[in-house]
């Protein structure tokens, strides 16, 4: 079978989690859409309340900037940044303290040198390799019907799916960081903010799970079709 060609299978591994990645996109944009509205009663902004955390934190050294884009916030281990969107930087909406302090839990991970932090940003280089070298060795393994050439791909191309397995625990050691560094800073303050933190920091977390089904399942997919393809083979 040609690999560019329709395949049902394709379908039947992938339809599950191209569901499961809308559902998290929208779980996402409607907490965020919600939450995004509600004013902490701190009055802080994203930016300030992360200034503030990272002095009580300790975090002398790491700076915080605003980052153009939606949802575009992240943490840079390389230059000790915090960069915030432009919706969370100057915003002062439960929300935004909630993204900024789940992206300091990662400073807070990378003073640490918490390991699965640094596992993850080990893996980056080989993963980008492998996004692109594995399937394009399992399509020319396919093509050549070589079953060697095609498992190899499939090695290679497994890498994804590690990468997103150990994402997982990284970005929800940081949301845990985050609900306590907002509780004991006094930052968010009453049952109503809190459930509004939970209900954001569990809305990205679901995008993160969402990713590893996905990955799991893509490499289920050409696990199949090369398993299938040494079965015709012996056939």
């Amino acid at each position: 079978m040609s690999p560019f060609l329709f395949d049902p299978r394709y379908m039947m591994f992938m339809l599950p989690a191209f569901l499961l990645m809308m559902l998290a996109q929208w779980y996402v944009k409607s907490a965020y859409s919600r939450w995004s509205k509600v004013p902490a009663r701190s009055r802080l902004t994203g930016a300030e309340a992360a200034r503030r955390l990272i002095s009580a934190g300790g975090l002398l050294g790491v700076q915080v900037e605003g980052v153009a884009g939606n949802l575009t916030d992240h943490y840079d281990p390389r230059q000790k940044v915090l960069r915030l969107s432009s919706g969370v930087y100057d915003s002062y909406s439960v929300a935004a303290v909630a993204i900024a302090a789940h992206e300091l839990g990662h400073a807070m991970q990378d003073k640490e040198g918490y390991f699965p932090l640094r596992l993850r940003a080990a893996m980056v280089p080989a993963v980008n390799i492998g996004s692109y070298l594995g399937w394009i060795l399992i399509v020319i393994g396919l093509l050549i019907q070589a079953t060697q050439i095609a498992w190899l791909g499939v090695i290679v191309f497994s890498l994804g799916a590690l990468f997103a397995l150990a994402t997982l625990p990284v970005e929800l050691n940081a949301s845990r960081r985050a609900r306590q560094l907002l509780a004991t800073s006094g930052i968010i303050a009453g049952e109503d903010e809190m459930r509004g933190v939970n209900n954001v920091l569990n809305a990205a977390a679901m995008t993160y799970v969402a990713a590893l089904i996905t990955a799991v399942l893509q490499l289920l997919y050409w696990v199949s079709v090369v398993a299938g393809m040494g079965g015709r083979r012996r056939n």
